[in-house]
């Protein structure tokens, strides 16, 4: 399902995705609300949401599918690298983050990548990323003693970039289990995303092999 205000921007990247014969658009909206509607109606495998629109931004979008359940894989594509728009979209669920500018070969490559359940990001938001990594999450080592074996493993997951449904398949277990597993490691370490989550348990396992 494509998402974006800008009916020109929907339709070149109709046209784009028209050259992969495992890729089809079942739906298109125009705005966030509209986005909700539809990808409950539809259950698209992945939805491909811009980040600036008119009313209900990216962002509010993306937050609102996730509470209503919605575990299709869903990528931001945006004109926007800022750090806080890239931290924010990953914490809150988005599985990728790509920018509008991306030459479009990388583009197709890049969607069909998060259709088969990797996280995809352009190469500055790589930078973003890697760039909070380098700023060590201040927790002690103990809290990871607070998690139960389960919250550790999903933990783990979460570092490496899995989305729910990827660490469902993986742990044999429910999105739904998922999900409420991470909200409870989030509150016993004091956490307020996905990422900074992610970001902790990268430094903690340096630290380790240190």
């Amino acid at each position: 399902m494509l998402v974006d205000d800008h009916p020109l921007l929907r339709k070149g990247l109709k046209q784009l995705l028209a050259f992969e014969d495992d890729l089809e658009v079942i739906a298109e909206a125009s705005s966030g609300v509209e986005a909700i509607d539809l990808a409950i109606e539809d259950e698209p495998d992945l939805i491909i949401l811009d980040l600036h629109m008119q009313g209900m931004d990216g962002l509010q979008t993306l937050n609102k599918l996730r509470d209503r359940g919605i575990t299709s894989r869903i990528v931001m594509l945006t004109v926007s690298d800022a750090d806080d728009d890239v931290l924010t979209a990953i914490g809150q669920g988005a599985d990728g983050y790509l920018l509008k500018d991306t030459d479009p070969d990388m583009l197709l490559e890049q969607i069909k990548q998060a259709v088969g359940g990797k996280m995809v990001l352009s190469e500055a938001v790589t930078k973003v990323l890697a760039a909070a990594i380098r700023r060590p999450a201040v927790r002690p080592a103990s809290e990871l003693d607070a998690l139960t074996g389960r919250e550790v493993e999903i933990l783990e997951c979460i570092a490496k970039g899995m989305s729910n449904k990827v660490i469902a398949r993986e742990l044999d277990i429910s999105d739904g289990t998922v999900k409420v597993h991470v909200k409870h490691l989030l509150k016993k370490l004091g956490l307020r995303s996905r990422v900074e989550a992610a970001v902790w348990m990268v430094n903690q396992q340096g630290e380790d092999k240190g």
